[in-house]
């Protein structure tokens, strides 16, 4: 399969979800995965092919599937000829829905959906067509109305007929320890500076603790160095600059915390698989935050 991108999707804290429409000739993002769920609506796509955890199949014209956190995913021109190709990805944090919230009776379908979206699911062409035009409409809905749509959308898919699993195991790398208080107020202290110099010491001083002891604590924590863990807030906030603005790809790499433009162009393309100039030409316009 080869190499395997980390997307920084562009989702900030104070977003609910991101909905992306575009038609488009062929599929070119890499094989990826990212902290966010996706609900990737795909039509008139037949022969395309779809990769997800260790599934591998070719798609028909009408593709639905909600992919869980951290789980590897992708699409793939392969035996596509379709040169008008529809789709509509929905990007949404992975603690939108609190996990109380999730345990109420009225949620247990909706909380039993997102459990198996860690092995990706797909839904039905019977589902694939019957929610085509609510999709559609979601990407002119905006405010409170889309976020009651977005939960009425996963509810009734939730309680769809013949969903099927489709990774055989679980490819996520997600760390069930991530959030102890600690860690917390570091990445609170992180998005709060990332635009500044920061150092390993500033981040050690909020926890009160020592460099080194902090260093182990972060990398046994979230699997990441602190400047790993640094970078990609950084790199989150830069995604969306490149989307939402028009200012030089050097004013977003320094308005990031980047002071090193080929520093930043070189992360940014190991993380997402293409430069911030191909990140912006591809995607620029098309987002809609809610």
């Amino acid at each position: 399969m080869g190499a395997i991108y980390h997307e920084i999707t562009p989702l900030t804290q104070y977003d609910c979800f991101t909905l992306f429409p575009r038609v488009k000739s062929e599929f070119n993002f890499p094989l990826h995965y990212h902290e966010d769920f996706e609900l990737n609506f795909i039509y008139n796509a037949a022969g395309a092919r779809r990769i997800v955890g260790d599934n591998v199949e070719s798609i028909n014209d009408y593709e639905l599937v909600l992919v869980g956190s951290n789980l590897p995913h992708g699409w793939f021109t392969h035996q596509c000829k379709g040169k008008e190709i529809t789709e509509i990805t929905i990007q949404f944090h992975r603690d939108l829905f609190d996990d109380k919230f999730l345990r109420r009776n009225q949620l247990i379908f909706i909380r039993t959906l997102l459990e198996r979206a860690s092995k990706g699911v797909s839904f039905s062409d019977e589902t694939c067509k019957a929610f085509k035009p609510r999709l559609e409409a979601l990407t002119q809905k905006r405010g409170f109305d889309s976020v009651l749509e977005l939960i009425s959308i996963l509810h009734d898919l939730s309680i769809s007929r013949n969903m099927r699993t489709l990774s055989n195991s679980s490819f996520s790398s997600d760390q069930s320890n991530y959030y102890s208080r600690r860690i917390e107020k570091v990445f609170e202290f992180m998005q709060a500076y990332y635009d500044k110099e920061l150092s390993l010491g500033d981040a050690a001083k909020v926890v009160n603790m020592p460099e080194v002891s902090f260093s182990r604590f972060i990398k046994k924590r979230t699997g990441k160095t602190f400047i790993e863990s640094l970078n990609e807030i950084r790199l989150g906030h830069a995604s969306r600059m490149l989307i939402n603005t028009t200012v030089t790809i050097a004013e977003v790499a320094l308005k990031c915390g980047f002071n090193n433009l080929s520093y930043f162009n070189r992360i940014f393309k190991r993380k997402n698989g293409c430069t911030p100039k191909e990140f912006r030409q591809n995607y620029s316009g098309s987002r809609v935050f809610i």
